[in-house]
């Protein structure tokens, strides 16, 4: 399961992901192409999943 979330620091927003390994342990990483946790994402997204929405505080 994925959830993101967006952060706005001085000014610049980035989207960052928050995986749920199943085990109890979370795994949060950018929106970086590079990053294969992200490139692993994106393929999940293409295979027709929606990440859940953030928890709100």
């Amino acid at each position: 399961m994925y959830k993101t979330m967006t952060e706005t620091i001085y000014g610049v927003t980035k989207t960052f992901v928050i995986r749920d390994n199943g085990n109890g342990s979370f795994t949060s990483f950018s929106d970086d192409p590079a990053n294969t946790d992200y490139q692993a994402y994106l393929k999940w997204l293409d295979e027709g999943n929606t990440p859940e929405p953030a928890d709100q505080a």
